[in-house]
């Protein structure tokens, strides 16, 4: 994996087992977009609700050559969810993939933009 990934921790306690799950998310990003250049991925425990427990966020920052900055940022709604850590890390990942493949098909074209729904003169 060439993908620079920078994983920061906020809240919680880090985790060989997490650092795993979020560098093999980060390798499937590589499989939508090369030209990656930054992964900076945040996960965060917040403390400020105790009516719902500690909800987990996840916040993932991808640079993209040339000059996109894409953000996913998931929080955990639900306390249902046996692990919701992991849950919110899907999540954010997943936004992420939609994310770039949007960036991906603009770059190649695919999209029309509006200069191109003008008429030929």
């Amino acid at each position: 994996m060439q993908l620079p990934v920078k994983i920061s921790y906020r809240g919680l306690e880090k985790s060989d087992h997490i650092d795993n799950l979020v560098l093999d998310y980060a390798e499937r990003l590589e499989r939508f977009c090369d030209h990656i250049n930054r992964c900076d991925i945040a996960i965060e425990q917040t403390n400020h609700t105790h009516q719902k427990g500690n909800p987990y966020r996840c916040r993932i920052d991808v640079t993209v050559a040339p000059r996109h900055e894409l953000v996913a940022d998931e929080r955990q709604m639900d306390n249902g969810t046996h692990e919701p850590l992991k849950k919110v890390i899907h999540d954010a990942f997943k936004t992420m993939e939609r994310e770039l493949r949007r960036v991906v098909e603009k770059q190649r074209r695919d999209i029309k933009t509006h200069a191109d729904m003008r008429s030929p003169k």
